[in-house]
């Protein structure tokens, strides 16, 4: 398994970088060249960053208190972190040019910072709205999802993935049962 981006949320996204969290779990961001490669592949920069061993700390620890947040585990700890990231998200500013003024994000935190500053943020906007963040039902996925199905009762984290491969199976699991007609 690698990189996953069914959450539905960018914050989410982020969470879904530790992988079978029902089970032991196991950890995707293993160095910064990985976060670097997330945060590419995920449009939150666009080319490789250098990314330090502090930011990739930095990171780990945003996605574990989204989690926690998602999940309606408030700790002060959390509130105080996913506070503290999201305030480095850029500002914007007016700049005036030769052909009119100009909207200009200015942000002293560097591209990296800037991305987690923008996931906490998002992170805020999820939590604050009230959203609902399941995990996926098939029994060996885990993944965690924004739902924002109508009846709010979506399953699965990919209709494509896990919601074919169960579907598949309860239908082979029929197929497979005799038929009481025929006794």
């Amino acid at each position: 398994m690698d990189w996953i981006f069914d959450g539905g949320r960018p914050c989410i996204d982020l969470v879904n970088t530790r992988r079978n969290r029902h089970l032991d779990g196991y950890e995707l961001l293993t160095d910064p060249a990985r976060l670097a490669e997330w945060l590419v592949l995920a449009g939150h920069v666009e080319r490789p960053q250098r990314v330090t061993a502090e930011d990739l700390a930095l990171a780990i620890d945003l996605r574990e208190a989204v989690d926690r947040l998602t999940r309606g585990t408030v700790q002060a700890a959390d509130v105080r972190l996913v506070n503290r990231i999201a305030a480095q998200v850029p500002v914007p500013q007016l700049r005036i040019e030769d052909d009119g003024p100009r909207r200009v994000m200015r942000s002293s935190a560097g591209p990296v910072r800037t991305a987690l500053a923008e996931l906490a943020a998002d992170a805020i906007d999820l939590v604050t709205a009230g959203s609902l963040v399941r995990i996926c039902a098939f029994d060996d996925c885990g993944v965690r999802f924004h739902d924002t199905s109508p009846k709010h009762n979506r399953q699965w984290c990919s209709m494509a993935r896990c919601g074919n491969r169960a579907k598949a199976r309860a239908h082979y699991a029929r197929r497979k049962r005799p038929s009481s007609s025929t006794q």
